[in-house]
């Protein structure tokens, strides 16, 4: 028999679902109001007064007054929201800062405010009440629930408390769920990844196990002490797990490992939350793509990835969007972020509803175990490994390496030496150490031992030319990107690796 949490859980969900459906099916007046109440708070903060928003009465004049911005060019405006000023960015002070590894200058402080906070909470809620609507499976509701996530425990920045984002959201789980909830709150506040796996182990082994929550990278790791622990499939250990919830990474790597660790399907629910909002989640298991948050507090503007360098680039609101296309997504919030490019680039794979894939980042990058990490990034760690060295290098590209043959995944860099280092692991161990020091993801990743340390492979001389070649993009303006999510450009280069 079903418990009351489990029968009572149909009808509410049945209810946001009618809710959700409401809006949905209103998008361009859902967002024009969005829209509306975001210039009428924040007209007397700082930028605000900044950017007449006293005078914006349509998008048309918003796009005139507020440029494009991302956190470095918005970064003077944050700086004082986090010296303890007030209605800087939003009305009164933020409740949280999510401290995120910037990709110019040190840690980011994304603000959370009054406002914004419950959105956060409510899409992820509402993920779940969704399926439950979909599928009319709530049975999970009795049983124990996991969230791999950062610690919970925050610091104080002038009266601010600040933390990781998985960190701030532990402390709004809902009452109701609290008794099902796993790990305890002093596992969850282990700061040594390692360390924190093989608490949260040994305290779900023997219990029931019936949603998982996490990046894939990380619950893989769980996934696998089970194992090592119990000696069976995790879908033997778990009889009643069906439910997985995922985000931040792109799950498609991971399904086929993941069926084998489990031993049989089940459910997923994709969620897109980032510091700055909760963009979209899952709403049907039959469709591609998660349903973007339009009555969240966001405003979202997008302009086509292909244009998004030229000097004036046209901004279009949900309005105006094609499917399939490749677009840089801005958000202005209920947190005091305007016209902010978060850097990601998404695609629209329906209009009834808006549903959205993220398609990557604007700029190159690898984040195939959420760590981030970008083309500045590995060029500074290059130069300064070959600093004060005879070492030189013709041409280099990074790619993941997430099932290798044995051992744990790692950042495989292809580079091709005009003059190699004659000592390869100090060598090695400098662009370790540099990565480590600029992307706090990539160290925890390291440290926590999802990842090895990297792993060169070189490649014959002209090889990368020879690559190019077979591609039909050698000379002009074509570039070698330095790195990339997936093994495409890898497998091209497979064949030109120097045999050891």
């Amino acid at each position: 028999m079903p418990s009351i949490k489990a029968a009572l859980s149909k009808p509410f969900a049945k209810l946001i679902a009618k809710r959700i459906n409401k809006w949905a099916s209103q998008p361009v007046e859902t967002q024009e109001k969005v829209f509306q109440n975001l210039i009428k708070e924040a007209k007397n903060t700082v930028f605000g007064k900044d950017h007449k928003f006293n005078t914006i009465t349509s998008y048309e004049d918003f796009k005139a007054l507020v440029p494009v911005r991302d956190y470095e060019a918005l970064r003077p405006y944050v700086e004082r929201v986090v010296k303890g000023e007030e209605n800087i960015l939003w009305k009164g002070k933020p409740i949280y800062f999510a401290k995120t590894s910037g990709t110019t200058s040190g840690a980011k402080y994304i603000p959370i405010t009054k406002e914004s906070m419950p959105t956060h909470v409510e899409a992820a809620r509402n993920a779940i009440l969704m399926y439950i609507h979909e599928t009319g499976n709530a049975k999970f509701v009795d049983g124990k629930m996991i969230f791999l996530q950062g610690s919970p425990v925050l610091e104080e920045k002038h009266g601010i408390k600040l933390g990781r984002l998985s960190g701030i959201v532990a402390h709004y789980v809902p009452k109701y769920l609290q008794k099902n909830r796993m790990p305890s709150l002093e596992t969850n506040c282990i700061e040594d990844w390692e360390t924190k796996v093989n608490a949260i182990v040994e305290e779900t082994v023997n219990e029931d196990m019936s949603i998982i929550s996490g990046i894939p990278s990380w619950v893989q790791m769980y996934f696998e002490k089970l194992i090592e622990k119990k000696g069976q499939k995790v879908g033997e250990i778990f009889k009643n797990f069906n439910l997985f919830i995922f985000g931040g990474v792109n799950y498609e790597p991971y399904r086929a490992k993941f069926e084998n660790l489990i031993g049989r399907k089940v459910d997923s629910i994709e969620l897109y939350p980032a510091s700055e909002g909760f963009f979209a989640f899952q709403d049907k298991q039959d469709q591609k793509g998660m349903l973007l948050q339009l009555n969240s507090g966001i405003f979202y503007e997008f302009i086509k990835a292909e244009d998004f360098f030229e000097d004036h680039p046209k901004r279009i609101t949900i309005k105006d969007v094609e499917l399939g296309v490749n677009y840089v997504m801005l958000i202005s919030t209920t947190a005091g972020l305007w016209a902010y490019n978060i850097g990601d680039t998404v695609e629209f794979t329906s209009k009834e509803p808006y549903r959205v894939i993220v398609s990557g980042r604007i700029k190159h990058f690898i984040s195939a175990f959420g760590e981030h990490v970008i083309g500045k990034e590995v060029e500074q760690a290059l130069k300064e490994a070959i600093a004060n060295t005879a070492v030189t290098v013709n041409e280099f590209t990074v790619a993941p390496q997430i099932n290798p043959p044995e051992g744990l995944p790692y950042h495989e860099w292809f580079i091709e030496f005009e003059n190699e280092p004659t000592d390869e692991l100090t060598f090695i161990e400098k662009l370790e150490n540099s990565l480590q020091k600029q992307n706090s993801y990539y160290f925890d990743l390291i440290e926590g031992k999802v990842l090895r340390p990297l792993v060169i492979s070189k490649v014959k001389k002209d090889g990368f030319q020879s690559y190019m070649k077979s591609i039909g993009k050698l000379g002009g303006q074509n570039k070698i990107p330095r790195l990339s999510n997936d093994r495409k450009i890898a497998e091209g280069l497979n064949d030109l690796k120097l045999t050891k």
